[in-house]
């Protein structure tokens, strides 16, 4: 574990790789207020969240985002936390505690078959098929601790094909990191490596191959290098084709 904590404190100097190592990606939904009224959800009275596959995980370089055939693909862009400490029943309050168990973070777009999703939710089925294809969280680069200074006061956005879609400030969260951290901890531990997606903006919507989807983080009016990222969309080869459950 000492090993893991060291890799990830060198991160920017190693490269994105480091994010494969990830035990476990637990991500935050309905956290910003147009985004849930966009979606025509309700607003939840306590963070709620829901794992992806680490084998979802796409890095720079990888390949395309593939949309599986028959699949409504939307794309979510978020700012997600690289931990670096083992996080156990943390206190809601313990803002300090939470930060700095944080080692670094990174631009991640969370894919989501919605159709699939929809007919889970209708069913009243599990979702994890939606979010849990190949390629389903594109990732940048990690981005050094240092260069989001407060991770409350980032600008998230995400392009199709040079066309903005989703624009919004990390400050509009519903439920801010600390509380995130906790509640997450006090259900299953984090350790060193686990990623936490800590949701998204409004604008959310489908992504169809041929498209190429560019996302980043800006501080201050300027754009995290290491959180740049550029993505292919093109249909997935396998032999998955979407039907009614």
């Amino acid at each position: 574990m000492l090993g893991l904590r060291r890799s990830i404190a060198t991160a920017s100097s190693q490269g994105a790789s480091v994010l494969k190592r990830a035990g476990k990606v637990v991500c935050i939904g309905r956290n910003y207020a147009d985004h849930v009224a966009e979606l025509q959800n309700a607003k939840p009275k306590q963070p709620f969240f829901f794992l992806k596959p680490p084998s979802s995980i796409l890095l720079p370089g990888e390949g395309p985002c593939l949309r599986p055939k028959g699949v409504v693909m939307h794309y979510e862009v978020e700012l997600a936390l690289v931990m670096g400490k083992t996080v156990r029943d943390l206190r809601a309050d313990d803002k300090e505690g939470a930060l700095d168990a944080i080692s670094a973070y990174a631009v991640a777009i969370d894919m989501t078959a919605r159709n699939t999703q929809d007919e889970a939710k209708r069913k009243g089925l599990p979702w994890d098929i939606a979010k849990g294809f190949d390629t389903f969280l594109p990732m940048s680069n990690v981005i050094p601790k240092g260069a989001i200074a407060d991770p409350h006061d980032a600008e998230l956005f995400l392009e199709i094909n040079g066309q903005a879609r989703q624009r919004g400030s990390t400050g509009l969260m519903i439920y801010r990191i600390p509380r995130i951290v906790s509640d997450i901890s006090k259900v299953m531990t984090l350790h060193p490596g686990d990623i936490v997606l800590t949701g998204t903006p409004a604008g959310v919507g489908p992504a169809l191959p041929g498209d190429v989807m560019r996302a980043g983080v800006m501080v201050a009016g300027r754009e995290v290098e290491e959180g740049r990222m550029e993505v292919r969309v093109e249909e997935s080869p396998s032999s998955y084709v979407f039907s009614e459950t």
